[in-house]
């Protein structure tokens, strides 16, 4: 299923990431070494395989875009360079870019917000899910 309902999806994803993802061996180190690996419900080395695919149906309704923590832990594991965060921020910036697509309208942030969270990653927040 295409995001924007063209064909045109995966060569967008490629372009944002700069990733070839059919380069993956699957070996899953990426998914091996992810701090987040626990709350995602699609695991980074199947993520990739998805956009390898051109499956983008399961990754538009996954929670692995909003759980991943761009530590890029991922990308320094790899043995061949596909960078799966970068693949998961350009699926998330597709999604977001379409309009209605924020995952957390700018209105319901200060009720989400904690006094022990960094004003950096507030701003970070901001900038990222406000598109």
């Amino acid at each position: 299923m295409p995001i924007g309902g063209e064909a045109t999806d995966f060569l967008d994803v490629e372009r944002i990431s700069g990733v070839n993802a059919s380069v993956c061996m699957h070996c899953g180190k990426c998914s091996a070494s992810c701090p987040a690996f626990h709350k995602m419900d699609i695991h980074p080395h199947r993520f990739v395989a998805l956009v390898a695919d051109g499956d983008f149906g399961p990754l538009l309704r996954s929670v692995t875009l909003w759980r991943c923590l761009s530590c890029f832990t991922c990308v320094e594991r790899c043995p061949r360079a596909v960078k799966p965060a970068n693949l998961i921020e350009a699926v998330r910036l597709l999604l977001i870019r379409k309009p209605g697509g924020n995952h957390l309208p700018p209105q319901l942030v200060p009720a989400r917000l904690d006094e022990e969270l960094p004003q950096q990653a507030i701003v970070a927040a901001m900038r990222k899910y406000n598109k």
